[in-house]
């Protein structure tokens, strides 16, 4: 019976368990501590593994920050595919599906997701991310909408801006300078706003 405890310890996680493992408790120290003191070896001595695990799963501490913000980005996208499977094929629940996805996924990180971007401001390994996120995020709400989009179309410039009012308004909430409400409002009066002009 012992011999079969000490092997049940020693059973190693795949690859992609331990990244899990690791970012659940990066999230974890934000959460609770700060961006400042996440560190590889601070995260090392938190998820008990060997410093050499951590360094190679993200190489440095931007490296780290930038998988935070990747899975932030993977269970937005996750949120947001369910909730429009879920909701009706209108153009208003559509839209407020968006609406309500977008700024709930951002709550749900509460002041992690701020604390991540602001240390991560200005790196190559964010700019990467990011720019890669938003164009995904753009396509798949072009898609959405396509089929209430008129003649007119909706240039890039329309999505992005759409993307700048989902990020100021989620913030916003975000650190309680308006409620969640008030934010999925906005960028609904916004999406719409934009999807009526189309048509014109």
């Amino acid at each position: 019976m012992e011999r079969d405890t000490v092997t049940a310890k020693r059973v190693r996680l795949t690859r992609e368990q331990r990244l899990r493992q690791l970012l659940d408790v990066a999230w974890r120290l934000v959460r609770e501590e700060g961006t400042d003191v996440l560190t590889l070896p601070r995260l090392a001595e938190e998820a008990a593994v060997a410093k050499p695990v951590v360094y190679d799963h993200f190489g440095t501490r931007n490296g780290l920050l930038a998988a935070l913000y990747q899975d932030f980005d993977v269970r937005q996208t996750v949120v947001m595919d369910a909730a429009i499977a879920a909701s009706d094929p209108t153009l208003e629940a559509t839209v407020r599906t968006i609406a309500a996805s977008y700024v709930d996924c951002v709550l749900t990180q509460g002041r992690e997701m701020p604390g991540v971007l602001a240390a991560l401001a200005g790196s190559p390994e964010l700019a990467a991310v990011k720019r890669d996120y938003q164009l995904v995020y753009i396509e798949k709400c072009r898609k959405v909408l396509g089929p209430f989009i008129g003649q007119r179309g909706i240039a890039q410039a329309g999505f992005w801006a759409m993307l700048g009012a989902a990020d100021g308004l989620s913030h916003a909430a975000a650190t309680s300078e308006i409620t969640a409400d008030e934010a999925q409002d906005e960028l609904y009066e916004t999406i719409i706003a934009m999807v009526n002009r189309s048509c014109r």
